[in-house]
């Protein structure tokens, strides 16, 4: 249950509170994945799945225990050194990711935004990492992993590692096309990850 409660409130804080607060800010809706076919907007599909995917994980292990053997739970890697290992990952997370969208402030945007002008962010978190919010998002997927280790938990973490390589593949092309050099000396002193 408290897993549960966890992911609920990571989701309401990381994606809802953080959109209506910059949309009151702005007047911006910072959910930039349309229904086009295109790689970005496949991507923004996939992101939601992965979502939708996790909270019906996490749902049966709260609330469906006789559930949980489909599955295919990884028995030995349950002990209590690796769930506390992942509570702690699940934490410092939710605090990376917060920190660095702050630190965005009205440049954050869920996807790439076309039509509304930001400025490159590179100070704070983004002095050690050019995406330290997906990688707050790994960070997440790892220590969900350790708590539930399971082979859906294992799929999800493969399914993100696929999904947000992408996206920062299309968001780096973005950047460069948008901020020309700005952008391609800063990628040259940060690293991707970190």
């Amino acid at each position: 249950m408290l897993l549960f409660a966890y992911f609920i409130l990571y989701f309401l804080l990381v994606f809802v509170l953080r959109s209506i607060l910059l949309w009151k800010k702005t007047g911006i809706n910072p959910l930039t994945f349309k229904k086009t076919d295109n790689a970005h907007d496949y991507n923004g599909k996939v992101f939601k799945f992965i979502t939708v995917f996790e909270l019906i994980v996490v749902g049966i292990y709260a609330f469906k225990n006789g559930w949980y053997e489909y599955l295919l739970p990884f028995w030995y890697l349950e002990n209590p050194i690796l769930q506390k290992i992942g509570w702690i990952f699940l934490f410092v997370s939710l605090i990376l990711v917060w920190i660095s969208q702050s630190q965005m402030s009205t440049s954050w945007r869920i996807g790439i935004d076309e039509e509304n002008k930001t400025k490159l962010v590179t100070n704070g978190m983004f002095s050690i990492s050019r995406n330290p919010i997906f990688l707050g998002i790994m960070i997440a997927n790892i220590g969900l992993f350790l708590v539930i280790p399971n082979a859906f938990t294992l799929l999800i973490i493969s399914l993100s590692t696929l999904s947000v390589n992408t996206q920062i593949r299309l968001e780096e092309e973005f950047l460069k096309r948008e901020f020309g050099n700005e952008y391609i000396q800063y990628a040259e002193k940060v690293r991707r990850w970190i």
